[in-house]
């Protein structure tokens, strides 16, 4: 059986980075796309120290056996990919802030949704947002949006209404989003969500990460230390990102039973994911939603 598990994040979300420039302490980013992302190496370490903690017996065999003693390590039970970005937050003038997403984005999610109708739909969408004018004055959708109004502000791009098709009520993806997580009722996507191009989409999540200087002071004087200046990268809170994962075959379960119980209640539940735990950073609502990749939705 194999699953979704959907994360709102409550708080910015600092995962550990894949490089380090200078005093900018980064976060982990896909080499492809440069897009952040959670490591599945990260999901599985926390949860499993959730795990260990609830059933240490139970754990090491649905998890897979450390290395110890010198005996090799085991596969376990369970398997889990990364988690990538679906919907993301985007600062607006004319509406506060909306939730971007792209055809990429939505493409990956359909991988394991396997849903037609959304692939008919995303293969509309991603057709529609790589149109190119063929004459000097012609205006082309450039966003694909439920927002309202006459102009949408986007971080300093401006669009005219003109320039936005809207996301129909009976669209394949509304039936599809209704398995995210609200956030405790923020999510708004009937009023607050732009389908963007994917090299747009990839602009703005560049200028939405948050940023934050961090300096050392000295005890006596309250002076800076030195070499105390860095700056540390997070994503931002009320994005929403998704990570497939599931349960291999096995003979027998009974030796697991409790684990796997405690791990879908954890996944179902508020978890906190990455570094500077202390600051708060990585606090998520969780959702799991079972998928079927037997074959494709009809």
């Amino acid at each position: 059986m194999d699953y979704l598990t959907y994360s709102y994040l409550l708080t910015p979300l600092h995962t550990g980075a894949s490089a380090q420039a200078g005093n900018l302490m980064g976060i982990a980013r896909e080499a492809q796309t440069e897009f952040p992302y959670i490591p599945s190496s990260s999901l599985r370490g926390k949860i499993r120290s959730v795990l260990e903690t609830l059933h240490p017996e139970e754990a090491g065999t649905f998890l897979g056996k450390r290395i110890k003693d010198g005996q090799q390590p085991t596969e376990g039970e369970v398997w889990f990919a990364d988690a990538t970005l679906l919907l993301f937050p985007v600062a607006s003038y004319s509406h506060q802030f909306i939730w971007m997403t792209c055809p990429l984005w939505l493409s990956r999610w359909n991988r394991w949704l396997r849903n037609a109708q959304l692939a008919e739909l995303i293969v509309q969408w991603r057709t529609t947002l790589s149109k190119e004018p063929t004459e000097p004055a012609q205006t082309i959708t450039k966003a694909i949006a439920t927002v309202k109004g006459q102009q949408l502000y986007l971080q300093g791009a401006v669009l005219d209404k003109a320039e936005i098709e809207t996301i129909p009520d009976n669209a394949a993806c509304w039936d599809c989003f209704k398995a995210i997580p609200d956030g405790s009722g923020l999510l708004d996507l009937n009023r607050k969500l732009a389908i963007l191009a994917d090299q747009d989409c990839a602009s703005l999540v560049e200028t939405g990460l948050q940023r934050e200087v961090r300096v050392a002071l000295k005890t006596e004087t309250k002076t800076a230390a030195d070499g105390s200046f860095r700056s540390e990268e997070a994503i931002p809170s009320e994005t929403i990102l998704f990570f497939p994962w599931g349960l291999k075959p096995v003979q027998d379960t009974t030796p697991t039973t409790q684990v796997r119980q405690s791990l879908q209640q954890m996944l179902n539940d508020r978890l906190q994911f990455g570094g500077l735990e202390g600051l708060g950073r990585g606090w998520t609502e969780n959702k799991t939603v079972p998928v079927d990749n037997t074959q494709e939705a009809q």
